[in-house]
């Protein structure tokens, strides 16, 4: 009943301060298309708002290195794409993953017990 994976995360990270990256979001894909995708549309969605050296990076990605993600998660291989945008660093991060099926999941809704855990950092 497993299924195969990836774990899909957003970490920000204020430069100038001596804290830790900040979880933002996090999503489980099922495919190396929907996890790239994932990454795909929130560049896209946030590009405009960037500075022009973040919007370059974004961009740069997107039509050079997307397909070299693509075909690092096709061979199960962790990925990290950032952009760094006014002295804050953005990354989002690709891992391989096992799913369990939760019980009292409905459809992409999560279970009451899945919001008391607390992630944290892997540096």
């Amino acid at each position: 009943m497993l299924k195969r994976g990836f774990w899909c995360e957003c970490w920000t990270e204020d430069l100038a301060e001596q804290q830790r990256p900040a979880l933002l979001a996090s999503f489980d894909a099922y495919s190396a298309p929907q996890a790239d995708r994932w990454v795909s549309v929130a560049l896209r969605t946030i590009s405009p708002a960037l500075d022009a050296d973040a919007s370059d990076e974004a961009w740069e990605w997107l039509y050079e290195d997307r397909i070299e993600t693509r075909r690092a998660l096709l061979r199960a291989e962790p990925c990290t794409v950032s952009v760094t945008h006014a002295g804050t660093r953005i990354t989002w991060t690709i891992r391989p993953a096992f799913f369990l099926p939760l019980a009292h999941r409905q459809d992409a809704e999560l279970p009451a017990c899945a919001h008391e855990f607390k992630p944290r950092s892997t540096e």
